[in-house]
C-alpha cells in the first residue's frame, strides 16, 4: 500500500478506528495489537493495545499477543485485521455462534482458510506458543493441533451477503474500490501519494 494501513482515512476516521468501532457493537473488550514501535491513531477508552513480541512472525505472534492481552474471564475472541473496512458485524455474531465446543472456528472457501476472519479460544496459546518456538508459523499448523471447526463460507451468506468481510484491502485500487461501497471519496492528497510513480 506503501503506508501503514491502519492509518489510512476511510470517512471520517481511520481503517483501524472504522474496524475497532464496528466490532465493538458485537465484542468486548477489543485488544489492537501492534508492532513495538507502530503508531496507531486515538482508540477509545477501553480498547486494548498489546505489542507483538517479535516482529515479522506473522499472524500467530499478533494472536499470541492479542489473546494474552485478554481479561482472565474471556474465553475466547475473534480475530480480524485492520484491513477489512466492509466488516459486517453479523458475519462476526455467526461465527461466534458456531464455535460449539471447538478451540477455533474459521471460514473456508474450498481448502482456503480465512484464519484473520476466525474465533479462537485462548486454550489455543500453548498451541501457539510451542508453533512458534519451532519457527511453524502458519495457522494451518495451528489448524491441525487444535480442535478447529471449518465453516464454509456459504454457510455465512446470510450473515454478510457479498463476504465483505473477507475483503482485505492490499492494493491502492482495493482501497478506492471500498472507500467508493462504503459511499466516501477518497482524500485527494492520500490519491496522490498513493499514486504509482510516474517514470
Amino acid at each position: 500500500m506503501g503506508r501503514p494501513k491502519a492509518t489510512l482515512p476511510f470517512g471520517p476516521e481511520t481503517m483501524l478506528q472504522r474496524v475497532v468501532r464496528l466490532l465493538g457493537g458485537v465484542v468486548q473488550p477489543i485488544v489492537v495489537v501492534a508492532a513495538a514501535d507502530q503508531a496507531l491513531p486515538t482508540l477509545p477508552a477501553g480498547v486494548i493495545v498489546a505489542r507483538d513480541e517479535r516482529e515479522g512472525r506473522g499472524p500467530l505472534e499478533g494472536l499470541l499477543a492479542g489473546l494474552a492481552a485478554l481479561p482472565p474471564n474471556v474465553e475466547a475472541a475473534y480475530a480480524t485485521s485492520c484491513d477489512v473496512p466492509l466488516l459486517v458485524p453479523a458475519f462476526v455474531q455467526s461465527i461466534i455462534e458456531r464455535v460449539g465446543d471447538a478451540e477455533i472456528a474459521v471460514p473456508v472457501e474450498g481448502e482456503f482458510p480465512h484464519p484473520l476472519s476466525a474465533v479462537y479460544r485462548t486454550s489455543v496459546v500453548p498451541h501457539i506458543r510451542e508453533l512458534l518456538a519451532a519457527d511453524r508459523l502458519r495457522p494451518a499448523f495451528l489448524f491441525e493441533r487444535a480442535a478447529t471447526r471449518r465453516i464454509p463460507v456459504a454457510e455465512l451468506r446470510a450473515a454478510d451477503p457479498n463476504l465483505t468481510t473477507l475483503r482485505n484491502v492490499n492494493r491502492p485500487e482495493d482501497y478506492l474500490a471500498a472507500l467508493a461501497e462504503a459511499g466516501f471519496t477518497p482524500d485527494p492528497a492520500i490519491l496522490a501519494a498513493l499514486a504509482p510513480p510516474q517514470t
